[in-house]
């Protein structure tokens, strides 16, 4: 082969070994049967198997073998990956392969090789199969390795529970936890303090199932305290399953839509009304809370309710103002005239709450005294004439544009 390709092969080999990137063995298939294809590879990929050479070939001949675009060469290179064993994530690109002898002929020698791979090798092929499998036919390699994740120790587990493919820690998580290996109160730290939302939602709602009617606090405390509303959202549904129902109005005024929803859903279950509690708390004064206006507007009455939303939003606080701007949208309550002068709030928060309250009417005129004319420009003849912008639409783009200027300043 051309010195130039030899190096770009031997290059990808050499990344795709360091294991960093599953996609790597996808990109050195790739790469070989597109030099194949011009031409640019001598001598040609798998010229090896017609001499049957004594020594072993070295693991760039095998990977040219198994990724050259003719597939006998690719079936008759694949009992050499026993004696290479790095090389198995080609094979699992392989049990995908549209040739279908090339296909089943990988799949049995993974499934026989699978056994005798360490930890951290077995996790490597997991991540290359995951990725592959999105392709066509390339469930069956995942499905074997999810099978050998079933029944390999528990402590085998650790390198995929803490890889950085997300993938792969998913599926190890789901795993771990068909197989029981985790207690209730360390999938809730789990989903209380993982990063990824998929291994959230799944710890959170197995750790909720695993301790059935008796949801203690080892289990509450990390879900009910996570920064992520899903989270939350799953142990305050959960407050009624461990008698403890009462506990879910304070969450009432959580930030998060979704934790709010769970809250009122709880209390209406154990028979409490929660737009009382609203109201309540949107007309207790200053201690309102940040985010009760917003609630109140979830679930209230426009007739009874938008008085008080009106009066929250000269309130000293720039959350309980953006919050009652919120639930004035929420209940179809907002009146142009009297809401544009938080425009000039000095909250971004309120501005930018009140922009989007005010949108609808971005392309009507108000009720009241027209704009007054501006002064005719002459416009040449040949120049288009752009359409006129309703005066709502200018005062809008004026406070975007004025907001922007601050920013910068801020800068």
């Amino acid at each position: 082969m051309s010195s130039n390709a030899h190096a770009d092969v031997t290059d990808r080999l050499a990344r795709a070994l360091e294991g960093a990137d599953p996609g790597a063995w996808g990109d050195l298939d790739e790469e070989i049967r597109g030099l194949a294809r011009w031409g640019r590879l001598t001598p040609a990929p798998g010229e090896w198997l017609a001499t049957a050479p004594a020594a072993p070939p070295t693991a760039l001949e095998l990977a040219l073998a198994l990724c050259a675009p003719d597939g006998r060469i690719r079936e008759a290179a694949l009992p050499h990956v026993a004696r290479t064993p790095v090389l198995l994530p080609l094979v699992v690109i392989r049990c995908a392969d549209w040739a279908e002898p090339v296909r089943e002929r990988a799949r049995v020698l993974l499934r026989a090789e699978l056994p005798g791979l360490a930890p951290e090798a077995l996790a490597a092929v997991a991540s290359v199969a995951l990725r592959e499998g999105r392709r066509l036919r390339g469930e069956a390699a995942c499905e074997l390795l999810s099978a050998r994740l079933h029944e390999v120790p528990a402590e085998w587990l650790a390198p995929p529970l803490a890889a950085e493919d997300r993938a792969l820690r998913r599926l190890a998580h789901r795993v771990a936890i068909e197989r029981g290996l985790f207690s209730p109160a360390r999938l809730a730290t789990i989903a209380a303090t993982d990063l990824d939302v998929i291994v959230q939602d799944v710890c959170a709602n197995a750790a909720i199932a695993a301790a059935g009617d008796t949801v203690d606090e080892s289990v509450l405390a990390p879900l009910l305290g996570s920064r992520v509303g899903r989270v939350r959202a799953a142990g305050v549904t959960a407050l009624r399953r461990g008698g403890r129902a009462a506990d879910a109005e304070p969450f009432l005024y959580d930030r998060s839509a979704l934790v709010r929803a769970c809250a009122r859903w709880t209390l209406r279950q154990t028979g409490t009304d929660p737009l009382p509690l609203y109201r309540a708390a949107c007309a207790s004064g200053d201690p309102t809370p940040d985010f009760a206006p917003v609630g109140l507007g979830e679930c209230g009455d426009r007739t009874v309710d938008a008085p008080v939303l009106w009066s929250l939003t000269g309130h000293e606080r720039p959350r309980v103002r953006a919050g009652a701007v919120v639930g004035l949208r929420l209940l179809d309550a907002v009146r142009f005239p009297r809401l544009v002068p938080l425009l000039d709030d000095d909250s971004p928060r309120v501005v930018r709450e009140t922009l989007k309250a005010l949108a609808p009417w971005d392309d009507h005129r108000p009720v009241g005294d027209p704009p007054p004319v501006p002064v005719p420009v002459r416009v040449p003849i040949a120049a288009p004439v752009p359409e006129p912008r309703s005066w709502v639409g200018r005062v809008l783009r004026l406070v975007r544009r004025r907001d922007l200027r601050r920013t910068t300043a801020a800068e």
